[in-house]
């Protein structure tokens, strides 16, 4: 029997991180580089990257970065042979790097339909497909963890934000989840996703400056998420403390999907 603390280490773990340089990414990264794992971040913005490596490394954390647009086919999968290179093995695929659009839908482009969808959805197939064949499956054992929102379980009032894409594609997101969990659970994959309630971060830094308040007084603990507020969940799915849990999508959003 574990004890706790044995529970949530990644003490020998290696993990991807996707979008990891900033916001979400960044958090959930810290949080398994404090827990042991060996942390390999990546997105777009090599200087970003750089940065957020310093970072980390000042935290005590083993962190490596890789640049690579997930909107692309073929750096998704540059992006899981080289992660795989440099790790060696890849125990942890956190899907995190996503789009936004807003937009009335009668107006949305379909050119940023097609942004939002294949970022958000399309390259999260593509990159656990990849890390699956190449370190997964072989090595039978694998945590894959999904970000999702909480835009994914429900839609907009018609005085919020309109983000038909965004929506759309978080709910794929949370159904690719329950489907590919059962699909690959005999190969001791667990697939879980976090669906996070709104947090600061570059996305997020327009609706929070013109409607801070309003989103506010729909959250029944009166806040917003912070720095440290997906660093336990993400912990959970990704060690062994959560080792009999796969196919489940966890709120983390202050109470707002509660009522």
């Amino acid at each position: 029997m574990s004890t706790a603390n044995g529970l949530f280490s990644l003490e020998g773990r290696t993990a991807l991180v996707t979008g990891g340089s900033r916001g979400i990414g960044l958090q959930i990264a810290e949080a398994l580089g404090a827990q042991g794992a060996h942390v390999l971040i990546s997105s777009r913005k090599a200087d970003s990257l750089e940065s957020a490596q310093r970072h980390l490394s000042g935290l005590g954390a083993k962190a490596e970065w890789i640049a690579a647009d997930c909107g692309k086919e073929d750096q998704v999968v540059r992006l899981a042979e080289d992660a795989m290179e440099r790790l060696g093995k890849i125990d942890i695929l956190v899907n995190n790097a996503g789009a936004t659009w807003g937009a009335r839908t009668e107006d949305h482009p379909l050119a940023a339909w097609d942004k939002v969808m294949n970022l958000n959805v399309r390259s999260i197939f593509l990159l656990s497909q990849q890390v699956a064949k190449l370190s997964m499956i072989p090595a039978g054992y694998g945590r894959i963890l999904n970000v999702a929102s909480i835009a994914g379980l429900r839609g907009n009032a018609p005085s919020s934000a309109k983000t038909i894409a965004y929506n759309t594609s978080k709910a794929a997101v949370i159904n690719f989840t329950r489907a590919l969990a059962a699909e690959w659970a005999p190969y001791g994959i667990n697939v879980n996703a976090l669906a996070p309630g709104f947090f600061p971060s570059d996305m997020t830094r327009g609706t929070l400056e013109n409607r801070l308040d309003q989103i506010v007084a729909r959250v029944p603990q009166g806040r917003i998420g912070d720095g440290d507020d997906l660093k336990g969940a993400a912990l959970l799915f990704t060690s062994n403390a959560g080792k009999h849990i796969t196919g489940q999508t966890l709120a983390v959003d202050g109470g707002a999907t509660a009522i």
